[in-house]
């Protein structure tokens, strides 16, 4: 009976945590095999032997001792990789990040009940305010369901980082402050920040213990809105300071902040530890479900005064009615932020976006506005701050349609996997337009192992380089498409299983760091950023899923592309940018050419009988 019992009970968000497999190290031989493989399309036949010699080399001696040390880490971490890969890939960065790392992406909701409308942004906001903290009501009583790959738990503790955190700028590093408690673990933050017009409020969540219904939240925002109106731009949002002052200035910056008036520092807890801010926006970026450009521009580029680029989570209330979001990437991975606005969404279409409960609004306080002290360098520091971030912002180039010819439903019946069609067609295009292969980086999921994030998945095989030039020729070969087909989903199933090369490099390279030993000759050879190491690669992809949220990155190098995706039965969204001052690249461009390949695969696939 007590087995019976058991099986019965929901499943807890956190529970297979324990019992996850820790990540795992690849050998040596086979990560080096992989590198020399991807590497292969960018290199001569020169350079390609001058880098066989590196790599033996290297393998052989002091490549063979890193290897060794690195083993001896993942003896004693279940996940070896975790705090490095936080460190280089966000933490240390001396960039500013809310335009260079952080993603943002258009809400899908004026596809089915909230077309764009004037009048409509505060009492919309507040439905889906009230959605939003259902959702995070379900992560902190442990009650949203765990993520599975099959039969297998995925690692949930991103989740946890989605609330009530933010980043904090350091000298050297920054750091992620997270106040996000389960209900077990003990009191939680439940406050939410408004930003206004350059002015910020807060307000509590909850009432005796109860999240706000969305009349109650709209009594705020009614409350917010009126005192926004009059605009007072004392804010000092952490990268609208980087993006003018460069690292050490913004640290010196905030602290001199907090050195004016104790009382600054309690305001700068209140917004880190914040469930999540909501920005009021004053702009109108007209969008249809067929194009996202305007506000997945907006998301990426709008006024720094209504947004805290550090925070885990900006929910952005554009003034017609529509929706965003822009999300530091430091604490997690995109799928967290889709998985919540996939559940909003569904809630949002169950319900056709109207609150059907009470009306009725029980007594509650005003809002607390929360105002800083300045002083003129502060001012000045904000002047700049937000110059320089409209003038960078400015550079960026956005496009975001929905090809709608065809969709997930017409590329499985001609039994090919939906996202390596994508990749394949985005190589092509890139192949095409600049005639010659590009270095690309796919997101390969690794969380079915113990705080898993990412695996590089570098999708430029030299199979899929053979199938472009095949196609660039008027004779078009089934066989090659078919092998770039399996070489791509080979490499992906690898890479989740732990078994891709780039985190392991990635590895190798700072546990040499970390010994202080002299930087390994392949990570200087040539060939090692031309095929995209280091953070070079020319396409910076991610298949978002196959729900209704889409999101949009800057391009990881200047004269590259950011290429994020989502797929739906009858359609394939994308969002594709570029950086105007780059003349070799035009994000317009790269997509016009890739509904071409699209259309020529299908093409292809149809009159080959695939």
């Amino acid at each position: 009976m007590s087995k019976q019992v058991s099986k019965s009970l929901p499943e807890r968000t956190f529970q297979y945590q324990n019992s996850l497999p820790p990540l795992p190290v690849p050998s040596l031989e086979s990560s080096l095999s992989l590198y020399l493989d991807a590497v292969r399309p960018f290199a001569s036949e020169d350079e390609f032997k001058a880098t066989e010699d590196i790599v033996r080399k290297f393998q052989e001696g002091v490549g063979k001792e890193l290897h060794q040390k690195l083993l001896q880490r993942a003896k004693t971490k279940r996940n070896w990789l975790e705090e490095w890969w936080l460190d280089a890939a966000y933490l240390e960065l001396r960039i500013p990040s809310q335009l260079n790392v952080n993603f943002g992406g258009p809400a899908p909701y004026l596809e089915h009940c909230w077309p764009p409308a004037e009048g409509t942004q505060l009492e919309r906001a507040s439905i889906s305010t009230w959605h939003t903290l259902q959702y995070w009501d379900l992560i902190r009583t442990e009650r949203l369901a765990p993520q599975k790959a099959g039969q297998s738990p995925l690692d949930m503790d991103q989740f946890r980082m989605l609330f009530c955190t933010c980043k904090v700028p350091g000298v050297n590093k920054d750091t992620i402050h997270n106040y996000f408690k389960t209900e077990r673990e003990g009191p939680c933050p439940s406050h939410v920040v408004v930003m206004c017009r350059g002015r910020l409020f807060t307000f509590d969540a909850l009432h005796n213990g109860q999240i706000l219904t969305p009349p109650e939240i709209l009594r705020y925002r009614c409350f917010v809105w009126v005192g926004g109106t009059h605009p007072r731009v004392l804010i000092l949002p952490r990268d609208t300071g980087g993006s003018a002052l460069g690292c050490r200035s913004r640290l010196q910056a905030r602290e001199h902040l907090i050195n004016i008036d104790p009382h600054n520092k309690v305001i700068l807890e209140t917004i880190q530890s914040s469930l999540f801010t909501v920005c009021l926006d004053d702009a109108k970026p007209f969008s249809t479900a067929e194009n996202y450009t305007n506000m997945a521009l907006e998301v990426m580029t709008g006024d720094p005064t209504v947004r805290w680029g550090d925070k885990s989570y900006n929910y952005i209330a554009f003034s017609d009615g529509t929706f965003g979001s822009n999300c530091d990437h430091s604490p997690y991975d995109a799928m967290v932020l889709v998985s919540m606005c996939w559940y909003v969404d569904q809630q949002l279409k169950a319900t056709g976006g109207i609150w059907k409960g009470s009306s009725a609004v029980r007594p509650i306080a005003r809002p607390e506005e929360l105002i800083f002290t300045v002083d003129e360098k502060v001012r000045g520091d904000i002047s700049r701050a937000k110059e320089q971030f409209l003038q960078s912002a400015s550079d960026l180039q956005i496009v975001c349609y929905a090809f709608t010819d065809f969709g997930k439903a017409a590329i499985k019946q001609k039994k090919l996997h939906p996202d390596t069609f994508i990749q394949l067609a985005m190589q092509l295009a890139y192949h095409r337009l600049h005639k010659q292969p590009g270095s690309c980086y796919e997101t390969a999921m690794t969380r079915k192992y113990y705080h898993g994030r990412t695996e590089t998945m570098r999708s430029c095989t030299q199979e899929a380089v053979a199938w472009c030039e095949a196609m660039l020729d008027p004779t078009r070969d089934r066989k090659a498409m078919l092998l770039a087909f399996n070489k791509h989903n080979k490499l992906m199933a690898e890479a989740q299983e732990g078994r891709g090369f780039d985190r392991h490099l990635l590895g190798l390279y700072l546990i040499a760091r970390e010994e202080g030993l002299p930087t390994p000759e392949l990570f200087l050879d040539p060939l090692y950023p031309k095929s995209g190491g280091g953070g070079n690669f020319v396409l910076s992809s991610s298949l978002v899923g196959y729900t209704t949220v889409l999101g949009a990155v800057a391009p990881m190098v200047h004269h590259g592309y950011g290429f994020f995706y989502r797929i739906r039965d009858d359609r394939i969204v994308i969002s594709m940018s570029a950086w105007k001052s780059c003349r070799e690249t035009d994000a317009a461009t790269l997509y016009n050419q890739f509904t071409r390949s699209l259309h020529e695969m299908l093409h292809l696939a149809t009159t080959s009988q695939l």
